[in-house]
């Protein structure tokens, strides 16, 4: 689904339009996998039940699912419309909405069903070596990606290129 937004985003016209209906096809898988692990998840430890069904924290999370399913209707429409970064926000928000579900739903035992994130987190003076190169990588990195995305800037057009 974000590689058909990324091509409604960066291309037009016939492949363009492919795209948009294999983004509708792929949403609905999308949702699909969705709807079976925010179902399944909760049946199988009867804790994580509880942390999304009980008073008061269904209040309090109620808003992921609810803003779940705008996001769907929303990138839904946005596949008939000529919008096009929506499809592509679309995903990124359903994305990012699934992954924030599960990191609640199985903290703190991310890592391991029995083990917390502190215990499985590796002696201070590795972390501090991690961080350190982290420090020199990330900017690197977030560099390239600014500048490849600068460079691929624009749309690909079918008159363009070999023939």
């Amino acid at each position: 689904m974000l590689g058909a937004g990324w091509l409604i985003l960066k291309t037009e016209g016939d492949l363009q339009e492919s795209a948009r209906r294999q983004g509708r096809v792929c949403l609905i898988g999308v949702l699909l996998a969705i709807a079976i692990v925010s179902v399944w998840t909760p049946s199988m430890n009867p804790a994580i039940a509880a942390r999304w069904f009980a008073l008061p924290n269904i209040l309090v999370l109620a808003p992921i699912p609810i803003a779940t399913v705008t996001i769907a209707i929303f990138t839904w429409r946005s596949f008939d419309s000529r919008s096009e970064v929506l499809p592509f926000a679309g995903g990124l928000g359903l994305f990012a909405l699934s992954f924030f579900g599960i990191a609640i739903s199985l903290y703190p035992t991310i890592v391991a069903p029995h083990l917390t994130l502190r215990e499985t987190a590796s002696s201070d003076r590795t972390q501090a070596f991690l961080l350190v190169g982290a420090l020199v990588l990330l900017p690197t990195i977030l560099m390239y990606t600014s500048w490849s995305y600068w460079v691929f800037r624009g749309k690909v057009r079918s008159d363009i290129g070999y023939h």
